[in-house]
């Protein structure tokens, strides 16, 4: 290729050399850049330069700041609706938050595997039911969460309910750095409001409660629209603070189904841990106790409950009054469950008359074993509301 000689007369290569000069100099690093050479494209205007930051270093792996811990009895359709829409929360996504599942020995579904399959997802199966108050246990400890949120499977939450309960946690210790329990709104399937905590129980309001509706015999509607202390929130949908929790020892294994709620925020209470209703969070309860058939297994177990938390909870004689009263009515029902025919529920009455002998005398073990022969009752009870939470 020939060279173009220039005007002057000047050397052939000089336009050459200018070039490569102030080629070179183009691409120098300007001291105050701090930044190496930038990318120039051939022919044409350079790019304005850009300033550039060092590579940051990858942040360390956290845990979960939210740990959800759904126990599961015969409901896996509901359980798995459950936890579709929790994913739909950003805190599932980014690893802020985690969805454990325990289940308390259920038949199996087909749709365990694809819960196992989800990611943000842990599943674990029990070889028997070990009640409610253990499988919570052991699904807190399988999480790793600083708050344990407690969901039943017949609940429907909204798209990025968990990104909301996080955004509450972080305005928790401003306002009192000893919350330790939380509970929500609920509302009845209608969109109506659910009570969902209550006075601590004792013989007068529990004898009294027979005389009001059922779905405010045990817990009281609330009125407030702000944030407020109460005594007891419902374990349907309970946030708990992992050291108040620890703290605790969980919740007591002694109660098989119901009041460990109750009795695990006196027992907080009771340690200088404050227990909150907050109204800014709602979560729809499809199946509360209120509004489904209690047969006879069920029963038992709700009259069990309430004798295990009189035990620890009340003075002696309140002890022996309500003792004399469950013992009472187990025997009028199995009467009339006679006179009626029906066999299975005169049996199980039978089973609750002995069962509150058993209590009664300290007997643990019996009244043990008692129970998990009767839960084996429960499964068609908790099928019934499987799949129906749509």
């Amino acid at each position: 290729m020939a060279l173009a000689v220039p005007p002057d007369g000047g050397s052939p290569l000089q336009p050459l050399i200018l070039a490569g000069l102030a080629n070179a100099l183009s691409l120098a690093p300007h001291p105050c850049d701090g930044v190496g050479p930038e990318y120039r494209p051939a022919g044409g205007h350079s790019p304005a330069p850009t300033r550039t930051r060092p590579a940051r270093k990858p942040a360390p792996r956290r845990y979960p700041e939210l740990s959800v811990v759904v126990v599961n009895f015969c409901q896996w359709r509901n359980t798995a609706r459950l936890a579709r829409q929790l994913r739909r929360s950003v805190a599932v996504r980014s690893g802020a938050a985690e969805i454990v599942i325990v289940d308390n020995h259920s038949p199996f579904h087909p749709i365990v595997r694809r819960l196992k399959q989800l990611s943000g997802v842990t599943v674990r199966r029990f070889s028997r039911n070990h009640g409610f108050a253990r499988a919570v246990n052991r699904g807190c400890g399988i999480g790793k969460g600083e708050w344990l949120l407690l969901l039943n499977p017949d609940v429907t939450v909204p798209d990025g309910f968990l990104d909301d309960v996080l955004a509450a946690v972080d305005r928790l210790p401003a306002a009192d750095p000893k919350a330790g329990v939380v509970g929500f709104r609920l509302r009845n399937r209608d969109g109506s409001g659910q009570a969902s905590s209550g006075p601590y129980p004792t013989l007068l309001n529990t004898v009294a409660g027979l005389l009001r509706p059922r779905s405010r015999r045990k817990c009281r509607h609330q009125t407030a629209e702000a944030r407020e202390p109460v005594e007891w929130v419902t374990g349907g949908c309970l946030l708990v603070r992992r050291d108040c929790f620890a703290q605790l020892g969980g919740l007591d294994e002694s109660f098989f189904l119901y009041y460990e709620d109750v009795d695990f925020c006196r027992r907080a209470a009771d340690a200088g841990w404050s227990v909150w209703y907050d109204p800014d969070l709602e979560v729809t309860h499809h199946w509360p106790l209120h509004a489904r058939r209690v047969p006879a297994p069920l029963r038992l177990m709700t009259r069990h409950a309430l004798l295990t938390y009189a035990r620890k909870h009340w003075s002696g004689w309140q002890v022996g009054a309500l003792t004399g009263l469950l013992w009472a009515e187990a025997g009028l029902r199995q009467a009339w469950a006679v006179a009626r025919g029906d066999r299975d529920s005169a049996r199980c009455h039978g089973e609750l008359r002995q069962l509150v002998g058993d209590v009664w005398h300290g007997r643990t073990r019996d009244a043990r074993k008692r129970i998990r022969h009767v839960a084996a009752f429960l499964d068609p009870i908790s099928a019934e509301q499987d799949g129906k939470t749509g």
